[in-house]
């Protein structure tokens, strides 16, 4: 039998008696006993900045941890005219369930 489970079943049975104890809550415990819920702050929003390539500016992008991919048009790479594609192998579906075939 689960720890859990038999603990119960000793409270229930009243096998197991209890004792008043004065117990010290952290912070977030107290703010439910107390319904006193912690002051709401704004919404920061996006964190973008602006980004220039080469002498070409690109306007705002936004920062992620990396953990999602950053696709850049076919016409925003030849206007810049500095940078090469290498060739791959890759498919994207995006969220809305299209299919995209990056160049490089």
């Amino acid at each position: 039998m689960p720890t859990y489970a038999k603990f119960m079943k000793e409270v229930l049975t009243k096998k197991r008696r209890f004792s008043e104890e004065t117990v010290e809550l952290e912070v977030g415990c107290s703010a439910i006993i107390q319904k006193s819920l912690p002051q709401k702050t704004r919404d920061p929003g996006s964190f973008i900045i602006p980004v220039t390539i080469g002498a070409v500016s690109v306007g705002k992008a936004l920062l992620d941890l990396g953990a999602s991919i950053n696709l850049m048009p076919l016409s925003m790479l030849k206007r810049i005219g500095e940078l090469e594609t290498k060739p791959n192998r890759m498919t994207l579906q995006l969220a809305d369930r299209s299919m995209k075939f990056p160049i490089g």
